[in-house]
Order: structure tokens, then C-alpha cells, then sequence
């Protein structure tokens, strides 16, 4: 898509910003589930788009940079969970 309406592939930076976008429509969203930021349309649809859409360029983010974003992720959940056990 991006070859064809620019020519060329976005930059990680560029998909980066397109992420953060997305993150910000997804906070304007979740005001709207709560009330104090009107939306015309279907909230919860959106919602659920969008937080599928950001888990999405997660997903790209990490295969652009070489992550294995499996691996980190059930490293991350490890670490918690010892910090976590240890707290309580």
C-alpha cells in the first residue's frame, strides 16, 4: 500500500508514528467508553479496531527491529511476576 501511494516503504520511524496515532485515537476512544469525550459512532467497535490495530503494529514494530516479541514478552511476564510475588 505504501509502495503504491509513496513509492516506497515507511521507515520503522514512520510506522512508529503511525502507531503513537493510533495509540492517541485509542485514549480519545476509551473517553468516550467512559463518557467525557463525545463520539457519533460505534465506541466499542472502534475500541476493540484500534486496540486489535495498535497489538498489530506492535507485532511490525518488532519484526522490522529484529525482536523476538514472543521471547520478550514472556520475559517480561517472568520478571513481573518474580517482582510481583516478591512485593506481596
Amino acid at each position: 500500500m505504501e509502495t503504491k501511494s509513496l513509492g516506497r516503504e515507511w521507515t520503522v520511524s514512520e510506522d512508529m508514528l503511525g502507531f503513537f496515532a493510533d495509540v492517541g485515537l485509542v485514549g480519545r476512544l476509551v473517553m468516550a467508553a467512559e463518557g467525557p469525550w463525545g463520539y457519533g459512532g460505534d465506541v466499542n467497535g472502534e475500541l476493540k479496531h484500534k486496540l486489535a490495530e495498535s497489538l498489530w503494529w506492535i507485532l511490525v514494530l518488532s519484526e522490522r527491529l529484529n525482536v523476538d516479541i514472543s521471547e520478550a514478552f514472556s520475559s517480561f511476564m517472568s520478571s513481573t511476576e518474580t517482582k510481583l510475588t516478591k512485593s506481596v
